[in-house]
């Protein structure tokens, strides 16, 4: 956006596309902080405004899924998770997983969803996929706060679990997964503006995902009962980091130093990578959308 030196113009400034390929706006996105924090309460307002529920969902969800994983997983195909009771194992690792999908499918279809705003009005076009991850930090509040209800529950029954001193740094691992959505967001949502089908395999794609993800299993199994397909598992930055909540928050399974150092930097490549075709894409999205 530039200043229009001549005063017989009527018009104050000239909106173009931006030169730059990469450009990460940040001055720009907080002059328009105002506008973000919209975004986010029409986020939280908007979603389940007309279910009966309302944000019940929340709490549904993981809870109903949890129970399933534990009695298809640990109850008929016996994974074995330790001193940790299953439901709690599996509840864990949903509830960090949860708040990736949900960032990722959330901004994954930004330019189609927004086509008419975007149209019409100008502000950073990146502001739109970040209000959706912050806003879905709600989300995960609302279910982690389910998750301790019940760590509580199970500790004072007996069970063998308790917190690791590493559980400092489990906002990181928050926001790590919310910058890894919203990278891989960014990308998928550039591509799908060419590519409308695209959008229709995002919510299989996630599913298969995961399966190799060590959701509902702690990652040694896969190599102990699975080793020729081990690599599944060690290539994927989401499981380490799901493996990494169940040894902070329940002192079970193991830390790698590598595949974290590992995901991190995957992390940080995706993200500026999705940022990159994102910035591009605004430039031209209009006219195939």
């Amino acid at each position: 956006m530039s200043e229009i030196e001549n005063t017989d113009n009527t018009w104050l400034f000239e909106i173009s596309p931006k030169n730059k390929f990469f450009s990460l706006n940040l001055k720009e996105v907080w002059q328009y902080r105002d506008l973000l924090m919209l975004f986010v309460k029409r986020d939280v307002v908007t979603v389940y405004k007309q279910t009966v529920l309302g944000p019940l969902w929340y709490l549904i969800q993981p809870l109903f899924t949890s129970v399933t994983f534990t009695l298809i997983f640990n109850t008929v195909a016996g994974i074995n998770t330790g001193s940790v009771p299953p439901f709690l194992f599996n509840l864990a690792g949903i509830t960090i997983w949860n708040y990736f999908t949900a960032c990722l499918n959330d901004t994954s279809d930004t330019f189609k969803k927004n086509a008419a705003i975007f149209g019409k009005v100008y502000f950073p076009r990146i502001i739109m996929p970040i209000s959706i991850v912050i806003s879905n930090l709600l989300k995960f509040g609302i279910q982690f706060l389910i998750f301790i209800i019940f760590y509580a529950f199970y500790y004072f029954q007996g069970a063998v679990i308790s917190l690791n001193p590493t559980i400092i740094f489990f906002p990181l691992l928050v926001a790590l997964m919310g910058i890894l959505g919203l990278g891989l967001g960014m990308f998928i949502s550039s591509l799908v503006t060419k590519y409308r089908d695209l959008s229709y395999l995002i919510s299989f794609g996630v599913q298969l995902l995961m399966y190799i993800s060590a959701v509902m299993y702690p990652m040694a199994l896969i190599h102990e009962k699975m080793p020729n397909y081990g690599w599944l598992i060690a290539y994927n930055p989401l499981a380490y980091v799901i493996e990494t909540t169940r040894y902070m928050l329940l002192n079970a399974g193991q830390i790698s130093v590598l595949g974290l150092v590992y995901t991190v930097l995957l992390t940080v490549i995706v993200f500026f990578t999705g940022l990159l075709v994102f910035n591009k894409t605004e430039k031209s999205f209009i006219d195939t959308v």
